[in-house]
């Protein structure tokens, strides 16, 4: 992991006026980076001044957020939370465009240096950040690593207690859904034991560079108090009831529990009909069942 530092000083301080980006000049800074989009890389980049704002007074941040952003890209999203809240910290994890940004914070947002950190690293593999503890995550999440980066975050850095994603929209469908919808599954519910989630709007296929070929949503997450248990086990418990869908739960964790007695044992234990499906449970409830199973299985 790579740090650069930009230095420390308050929001009321800032001495310059902070532009955010067009099109032609997130064309410009990606030609001088040597930048080209790749699917591979789930690089679309915002080129829309109102969609940035729009992201940014959506996650609700404010001059006393410390903000971290997941892959900043060529820093429009960057630049907007900059003119917002306390600090930035920046996770970029591709060489070309971690080497840029901090020229364009210096261009864009000259009196916004010392309230900016880069990381530049995986984000799935940081396990600190610079600075104060993060308050709230705002990103323009890569499609293809979307669940995964927003829950190891969650899980290492508990001071979030906002989060304000924009990801692929049949992910963001996933990760807001509810018991007893079609497109409730393990993300939903993972996403469920940290924060309370819900949909926080839609966003056009022609605000980026380049075009994507898939539909884009906001979902926006607001942290809850520590739900009971341990969750690796009840995490366990989820991915076991939902790797064979179709079956009931008395035979969908069977395996995991060490018997299909066993599994009943612990789900009648929670209160649960053992005939039901795990996408009927609520996170709460997985949690009861995961409390009850035998030791060995956990």
């Amino acid at each position: 992991m790579v740090l650069c530092r930009q230095g420390r000083r308050p929001l009321s301080t800032s001495g310059g006026e902070i532009r955010l980006l067009g099109a032609a000049d997130i064309r410009r800074l990606a030609e001088e980076a040597g930048v080209r989009p790749t699917k591979q890389k789930g690089q679309n980049f915002v080129i829309d001044g109102n969609t940035v704002r729009r992201i940014v007074e959506a996650s609700g941040v404010g001059p006393d957020d410390v903000v971290v952003e997941i892959g900043p890209g060529l820093g429009s999203l960057t630049l907007a939370l900059l003119d917002r809240a306390r600090h930035v910290t920046a996770v970029e994890i591709d060489d070309a465009l971690a080497s840029r940004l901090p020229a364009t914070i210096e261009e864009f947002a000259p009196g916004a240096q010392d309230r900016f950190d880069l990381v530049h690293a995986d984000a799935m593999r940081v396990r600190e950040l610079p600075g104060p503890a993060p308050t709230a995550l705002v990103a323009n999440l890569p499609y293809n690593v979307s669940v995964p980066v927003l829950l190891h975050f969650l899980e290492t850095f508990p001071s979030l207690r906002t989060v304000l994603v924009m990801v692929q929209a049949e992910v963001a469908h996933r990760l807001a859904a509810g018991p007893g919808s079609r497109t409730y599954g393990i993300p939903s519910v993972k996403a469920a034991w940290y924060a309370d989630v819900r949909l926080a709007g839609n966003i056009g296929r022609n605000v980026f560079w380049p075009a994507p070929n898939v539909d884009s949503a906001l979902v926006a997450m607001t942290r809850h108090e520590p739900l009971p248990g341990d969750r690796r086990t009840v995490f366990a418990v989820v991915d076991a009831a939902f790797a064979q869908r179709r079956k009931t739960l008395r035979a969908a964790l069977s395996g995991y529990a060490g018997s299909g007695t066993a599994a009943e044992e612990a789900l009648v234990a929670a209160g649960i009909d053992p005939r039901t499906r795990g996408e009927q449970l609520t996170v709460e409830q997985f949690a009861a069942v995961a409390e009850h199973l035998p030791p060995r299985s956990r």
